[in-house]
Formats: C-alpha cells, structure tokens, sequence
C-alpha cells in the first residue's frame, strides 16, 4: 500500500513537471488583465463535471486576490445563466479533452451576445474543437490518469489546479497585489486575522 500511494505520488508530480511552459501564460495573463483590470470587466470560468470544480476553484482563488471572478456552469447558461456575461469579460474555459459539448455550445452561445469576448482555454489536446475556438490556450501536457481504469479525473485536475494557481500568483505579481488588499478581502476566519496581521490592518 506505501508503495502504491509513493507511486501515485510520484505520477502526479512527474505530470505536474511535464506542464507545458509557454508564453500562452503571459498571453493568457495579458487578456484577463486588460478585460477585467483594464476594462473593468471580469473573469468567467467554466468546466462540466471534475474539471467544473477546478474551475469554480480557480474563480473564488482569482476573487479573493484581487481579480473580479464568477463560476459559469455551462448547462445553467442555457437556462438564464448566460446573462452573466457582459461586453468587457473574458471567458476561461477548461476541458481535459477539449470536445466537451456543453463548453463548445457555452462558447458558440456567448459568441451570439458578445463576439468580442475573448476566450482562454486550458486542455490537454491542443488539436481539439475547444483549443481551436480559443483566443491563447494553456495546454496540460495531457497527463496519464493515476486512476486504474485511466478514465476517471485524477491527475488531469491535479495539473488544472496547478495551472490555476500559476495563473494567479502571476496575476497577483502584475497588480501588486498585497497583504492589506487580501485583508481587505478577507474579513473572517484564520487567513483574515493573519493578513490583519502582516499588514497591519486591524479593523475587523
């Protein structure tokens, strides 16, 4: 058993190792700062299923630190939910395999409101439908799942998540953001007393 979970280890940080550095990052960065700092619109994630919560991860992470994000389900958006976007936002869109239905109908739905809204991709086929819409996609490396059938998300949201994280440490760089602007954020719990703290911002 020690052995296994070393191995699973092991996999996970070799596919986190084999991420595909590139300036797609800086570019992606580049167009979710000048839409939402810029334009003052902001950022939109979307993802079906496991790499649907990556993606509502990845926008409470950009919230919290400075950059205006929402979570978009892609089946909500055919029921009303669409009306979320408007003119100056940027769409992040994420799809291990790039052919996800609900995302390319997400995608082809937003083109008929706002056409110019620029869309972000993260996948790991870089030849796929949804890569092929995209303004600047980030590729995963297309890792191999840890899981033993190779079907059920593991290692594919591991990387996304480590892709999302990179995104917003590099945006927090560009805005300069700090420990008062987190305090600012962050009125409760632990990281709201020591971002108080480290500031020196002690209104509660």
């Amino acid at each position: 058993m020690l052995e296994k979970i070393r191995e699973i280890f092991n996999n996970e940080a070799s596919a986190i190792e084999n991420i595909p550095i590139t300036n797609n990052f800086e570019n992606a960065i580049g167009i979710i700062h000048k839409h939402v700092h810029g334009k003052n619109g902001k950022l939109i994630t979307s993802g079906m299923g496991k790499a649907g919560q990556i993606a509502h991860n990845i926008a409470t992470t950009f919230s919290s630190t400075g950059t205006p994000a929402v979570f978009l389900h892609p089946s909500e958006a055919q029921h009303g939910d669409l009306g979320i976007f408007q003119e100056n936002d940027v769409l992040l869109a994420i799809s291990n395999s790039g052919k996800t239905r609900e995302i390319i109908e997400l995608i082809d739905l937003k083109n008929n409101l706002y056409p110019q809204i620029p869309v972000i991709v993260i996948t790991g086929n870089e030849n796929s439908p949804l890569a092929l819409k995209a303004n600047c996609f980030i590729s995963t490396g297309a890792p191999e799942e840890v899981c033993p059938l190779g079907l059920t998300p593991t290692t594919s949201t591991t990387v996304m998540t480590v892709i999302g994280d990179a995104m917003v440490v590099l945006m927090m760089g560009k805005i300069g953001f700090n420990a008062r602007d987190y305090a600012n954020r962050h009125h409760g719990g632990y990281l709201g007393i020591k971002s108080r703290e480290i500031s020196g911002n002690d209104n509660r």
